[in-house]
């Protein structure tokens, strides 16, 4: 549905991106990861034609973005982050506005409105002045306005920036039930976000795509080594001693809590699985042992050790 084949931008000389490629599959919701500045903006402005590239190819829905831009616009729905609304307008007359902009005629923008407006729950809003919704309800009249005509693919770029917590619960749902019918692909800098929606995750850094996989599967590629999490009650400076002198350990941090027992996370060399040896130590030395158990990565650890040159992302204290 979305075929992405090295493309390549450039700003003068500096490069944005550098030969991306990826696929987006029917119906598959798509997590787009990166630092600020990584080229995640600039990858979506191509792929939904507001950008050409400097080369490389792009196709939504089997056309060329590039060279069949009409009709692979036809095919795509875009939700910048900053959401191009007319405030002055009601929510019914500007999604009736956007129906025309794509083409539809006006019986088919008719039988699609009250649609749109049940599924991104603006019933009650239909009538009102966009200006007067809060930032959340704006949101929701961006996605309506951008799944109006019913597109194959859903580009959507930091879609619960700025939203209360409640709001973004709810920005979620309403993304996953869209994504039945489209393929989506969301931008994100909320890692829990990506987690909670996407059955995909795309990890571009410095222009380049770093990783695409499923989370769990990138979580399985990058356990060369063993995480393991003890939570224990003891002398500070002897348990960590004992910690970083065992010649199994790659690297320990830790940190202490409000009732003085502390929590260590312990990465083994190798993979090794230690956690018999550790508990070992504990007891050996008379501390309290409270929990020992193995941790598996995280999708924000993916992106620190993706995109940064850390290892773990917690600070030692």
């Amino acid at each position: 549905m979305v075929q992405a084949n090295n493309i390549t931008k450039f700003y003068g000389e500096y490069p944005a991106i550098s030969d991306v490629s990826f696929t987006a599959n029917k119906g598959e919701i798509i997590g787009f990861l990166g630092p600020n500045g990584s080229g995640k903006t600039t990858t979506m402005r191509i792929l939904t034609g507001y950008m050409p590239a400097s080369s490389g190819d792009a196709t939504i829905a089997g056309y060329d973005v590039a060279n069949q831009s009409l009709e692979a616009k036809q095919h795509v729905g875009y939700l910048p982050e900053n959401a191009p609304l007319y405030t002055d307008m009601k929510v019914n007359e500007y999604l009736t506005f956007t129906g025309k902009i794509r083409g539809m005629t006006k019986t088919a923008i008719k039988s699609r409105l009250d649609e749109v407006i049940e599924i991104c729950r603006l019933q009650e809003y239909k009538n009102t002045i966009i200006g007067k919704l809060s930032k959340g309800f704006r949101q929701r009249v961006g996605i309506a306005q951008a799944i109006i005509h019913q597109p194959d693919v859903l580009i959507l770029d930091e879609p619960t920036i700025g939203i209360d917590p409640i709001q973004v619960v709810e920005t979620r749902s309403l993304i996953k039930e869209i994504g039945g019918d489209s393929t989506i692909i969301l931008s994100s800098h909320i890692l829990p976000e990506v987690s909670a929606i996407c059955e995909r995750v795309i990890i571009i850094n410095d222009g380049e795509i770093v990783a695409v996989d499923s989370p769990d599967n990138l979580s399985n590629r990058l356990e060369a080594t063993e995480r393991i999490r003890i939570e224990a009650l003891g002398k500070t400076s002897d348990m960590v001693s004992v910690f970083r002198n065992n010649p199994s350990v790659q690297d320990v941090n830790f940190q202490t809590l409000d009732d003085g027992k502390i929590i260590f996370d312990i990465i083994s060399k190798g993979g090794l699985e230690i956690r018999s040896e550790l508990a070992k130590s504990v007891i050996d030395n008379g501390w309290s042992l409270y929990n020992l158990q193995a941790v598996s990565l995280s999708l924000e650890d993916i992106f620190l050790r993706l995109t940064t040159n850390e290892e773990n992302p917690e600070e030692n204290k």
